[in-house]
């Protein structure tokens, strides 16, 4: 039997060019990956800090202030009631801005007093027993001590009401 004619082997210099050409690409698309993942990197960092040194400087500019608090002594109220006499027992303290607030709450004492009695003798004990219910009386107390003490003044900054007792019986 006849041998069949062997294949020509390739030629050394053809198929190393190839090999060559193909690490080159795949060294190159690798190198330019890696320096882009860098900048994208160091674009993070960069704006990260920046974004942080920002929000410093803003911090810096306005000191943080520990908010004041003025304790009022306790309301004891008939509330509104068709089926038995019921009352109010609440002790509470307001959140204000400064101190030049609370002087100025404290000097017109006798006017904010008045104006929680009316107001909570005029709730029903079924209105405010609910955590709803006590925050709708939050938002109408820092309505009420927040109005004016005289026609043209300015109103009183109140943030904030905080019940430390709240009985109803």
């Amino acid at each position: 039997m006849a041998k069949a004619p062997a294949k020509a082997a390739p030629a050394p210099g053809d198929a190393a060019p190839a090999g060559k050409s193909k690490k080159k690409l795949i060294i190159i698309i690798a190198a330019a990956v890696l320096v882009l993942g860098g900048i994208g990197g160091g674009a993070a960092i960069f704006l990260a800090k920046k974004g942080a040194s920002s929000k410093d400087k803003e911090h810096k500019t306005e000191p943080a202030t520990a908010p004041v608090f003025l304790p009022l002594e306790p309301f004891t109220v008939n509330l509104q009631s068709e089926d038995s006499d019921k009352y109010l027992q609440v002790t509470m303290t307001l959140q204000v801005q400064d101190n030049e607030q609370v002087d100025l709450i404290k000097a017109n004492m006798p006017q904010v007093r008045s104006r929680l009695l009316l107001l909570l003798s005029s709730k029903d004990a079924t209105e405010i027993l609910s955590a709803e219910g006590k925050e709708k009386l939050v938002a109408e107390i820092v309505d009420r001590v927040s109005q004016p003490f005289t026609a043209k003044g300015e109103p009183q900054k109140v943030s904030g009401v905080f019940f430390t007792s709240f009985v109803v019986q």
